[in-house]
């Protein structure tokens, strides 16, 4: 297109701990980088460095105009989930790839401090060919269609092949109640129901408070996100009650 757009939506990149976060973003460039040309990798360069005291936008970067305005884009969800007692780095393959690592690394660039710092450093590795990946365990799947179109970025062993589990079942959800119900931690197939979605919601907002230990900038994202998911749902819950099981 004449003016090719990038635009970070909503991010929940939580960076202290293990800081999968950070490693997702390094998942995103790492997926991306092969296909963006050689003079774009010279100007990427340029862009962490830049990106160390925080971006400004709108700014134009690789021929893209980095906005906040996601209106009228295409959108890529990237995330970590929990699965069978492990985790799963989702990477999601529709885009163009100079738009996700863009979008990496303003996902990188909106981080604080530390955070951001980290984030960047992870991303440079990757750039410079030195990131040694994802930890050990950690399971990556590539989100193309209902099957992976090549080998993962992971070890021997640590991936799968095929479409992710529970996908068919939430063929009857639209992408928003999905993501809702993902936030509030209701699993596909399971009861909408008013007194369960504020249960939950009560219960994940003491967790996200900064009382609870987490930082206030981390902890404002995270709430965001509950109480949309909340409001969400609640536009399409029963009134019946139902367990948290």
């Amino acid at each position: 297109m004449p003016i090719r757009r990038v635009a970070l939506e909503q991010a929940y990149l939580p960076a202290s701990g293990p800081g999968h976060g950070v490693a997702l973003l390094g998942a995103v460039v790492r997926e991306h980088l092969p296909a963006v040309e050689e003079e774009g990798r010279e100007l990427l360069v340029r862009l962490l460095r830049d990106a160390r005291n925080g971006l400004s936008i709108p700014r134009v970067a690789l021929r893209h105009r980095l906005q906040h305005d996601v209106q009228g884009l295409d959108r890529s969800s990237h995330r970590v989930v929990g699965e069978d007692g492990g985790l799963v780095v989702e990477l999601d393959l529709h885009g163009s790839p100079v738009p996700q690592v863009l979008g990496a690394v303003l996902g990188a660039a909106s981080l604080p401090g530390s955070a951001r710092t980290e984030a960047l450093d992870v991303i440079g590795l990757v750039v410079a060919g030195r990131w040694r990946g994802l930890a050990r365990g950690v399971t990556l799947r590539r989100l193309a269609g209902s099957e992976w179109d090549a080998p993962p970025l992971a070890t021997p062993g640590e991936w799968r092949r095929g479409a992710p589990p529970e996908e068919t079942v939430w063929s009857g959800f639209d992408p928003d109640t999905r993501w809702a119900m993902e936030t509030l931690g209701l699993r596909a197939g399971m009861r909408i129901a008013r007194g369960d979605v504020n249960r939950r919601f009560r219960r994940l907002l003491r967790e996200a408070h900064p009382d609870a230990g987490g930082s206030a900038t981390v902890a404002a994202v995270r709430i965001a996100e509950l109480t949309e998911a909340r409001t969400l749902l609640l536009a399409v819950a029963s009134d019946e009650a139902a367990g948290e099981g």
